[in-house]
């Protein structure tokens, strides 16, 4: 049985793709920590990197050029000053020369030393080898495949069963939502108490805490930076940032001078239902204005998704101000990450593979259900709500104008985080032994329409808006 943490829903890392950008930039580190267990780092002349799939269709739009060339160098995501990428990234292109792991000069042209295959390899939409030329004139070569949220595997999978092993300390395994609701039966917990119990069986109190902590900074950072920001977005299709005009028509005169003192002002503010909508809109977008921008972001579950879990929240602290604290924070993680891990483990996070239904569609049932438990709900009603907010995203699509996270990507976080409060009301104010749909049977369900959806659907900008509105009406 698969087990996943929170934290690998969770992730910190760089815009604007976690399959596009997140992904193969883990699997540039990933390969030459590899090189270098088998002592041939030194011995490395050259590198050419060659993507397929969705990686090559859409993958100047989503900066993978970029991130391959960042991993290459040795910059981490989590960490890695924003202000240094396009710097560090221009010296390459410029000097034609990589600093491989930060140590090793080595001859790269990303024009050449970078190769988009419009063919698909077989075992994943998302897949990109890299190549090395030793010293020796030997070759090595190794394929990855980038299959959502910055998860990244080899077909062979020969370290899913040691990665698995590790997780069998697991007290509550869970591969579908009706095994969650059974241990929460079982046991008396809620959802958010059954997968602390498996978090601490990784973690300390403290370490989860910490990153818990790190994440909530992180999202709150991120949608003060876009609330903040003005001006386009970059990458040619001249989208105008719209959450610096929204905030400031929000916001009133309150003064601030950090993030947690702009909460408190929210707080302060009189709030009608108008506004509720303006106010989640405004979070949502500008966290996805950040992470267009190459900004940092968290994947909830992916970056192309990661406004709505971050909104939805805000929307229980200072719009509904229910007075939230560190701990509510950490209820809501707990839950959210669950429940994305379920559409993982059923169906896929990969708009490469199911469509936007799998990012928007999972963020929103991601977000419902924790706001469910927050409100008060069951672990049933939890469910309840994760279903109700997936089965109103089924069949979306990805086709992102000119292979960018920005047109629709954006406005459709604003969306996924209305239809998740809606989807928490009607779970709230109902009788989860009336449902007739459970939340493992949508999750069934989104994986057979992904596997129906036609591959222009998927993140490959051959179909739908992407090709619908030409470059020049932008």
């Amino acid at each position: 049985m698969e087990c996943i943490s929170i934290f690998d829903m969770l992730k910190i890392g760089v815009g604007p793709s976690s399959s596009h950008t997140l992904g193969p930039w883990r699997a540039a580190e990933r390969w030459l920590a590899e090189l270098r267990q088998k002592g041939l780092f030194n011995d490395i002349a050259s590198v050419t990197v060659n993507m397929y799939g969705s990686l090559s269709l859409t993958g100047k739009g989503h900066a993978t050029d970029y991130a391959v060339m960042l991993g290459l160098s040795g910059a981490d995501p989590e960490y890695t000053p924003i202000k240094d990428i396009h710097p560090l990234v221009q010296d390459i292109k410029n000097n034609k020369v990589l600093k491989l792991g930060n140590e090793k000069g080595i001859p790269f042209d990303p024009e050449v030393h970078i190769i988009f295959h419009r063919k698909f390899l077989p075992f994943h939409a998302n897949g990109l080898k890299f190549e090395a030329i030793l010293a020796s004139g030997q070759k090595k070569s190794k394929t990855y495949y980038s299959i959502g949220g910055g998860f990244v595997v080899v077909e062979e999978r020969k370290n899913a069963k040691k990665k698995n092993d590790a997780f069998k300390t697991f007290p509550f395994p869970v591969q579908k939502g009706a095994e969650l609701l059974a241990f929460c039966e079982q046991e008396q917990k809620s959802i958010s108490e059954i997968v602390l119990e498996n978090e601490r069986s990784l973690r300390t109190d403290k370490e989860i805490d910490t990153e818990i902590n790190r994440i909530w900074d992180t999202m709150l950072e991120c949608m003060y930076t876009g609330c903040h920001t003005e001006g386009k977005l970059p990458g040619g299709l001249n989208v105008k940032r719209r959450a610096y005009d929204m905030h400031n028509s929000l916001k009133g005169n309150l003064p601030y001078n950090n993030p947690q003192e702009w909460l408190m002002t929210i707080r302060q503010t009189e709030v009608k239902f108008r506004q509720i909508l303006q106010w989640v809109s405004c979070f949502a977008l500008s966290v996805n204005e950040v992470n267009a921008a190459l900004g940092r972001v968290v994947t909830a579950p992916t970056n192309g998704s990661a406004g709505v879990i971050p909104s939805v929240l805000m929307y229980y602290l200072v719009i509904e101000n229910h007075g939230g604290n560190f701990e509510h924070i950490k209820q809501f993680l707990l839950v959210a990450g669950e429940i994305g891990s379920i559409f993982k483990k059923g169906a896929t996070i990969s708009a490469a593979m199911g469509g936007c239904q799998a990012e928007i569609g999972v963020s929103s049932a991601m977000a419902a259900g924790a706001l469910t438990e927050l409100l008060g709900g069951t672990p049933e009603q939890v469910l309840m709500a994760a279903e109700i907010a997936m089965e109103h995203h089924l069949g979306l699509t990805c086709d992102p104008i000119g292979g960018l996270v920005q047109i629709p990507c954006i406005e459709r976080n604003s969306m996924g985080a209305i239809k998740a409060i809606n989807a928490a009301e009607l779970a709230l104010g109902s009788d989860p032994k009336e449902a007739k749909v459970p939340l493992d049977k949508v999750v069934q369900t989104m994986w057979e329409t992904a596997q129906d959806m036609s591959s222009k659907y998927k993140e490959t900008s051959e179909g739908g808006l992407a090709v619908g509105v030409f470059l020049s009406d932008c």
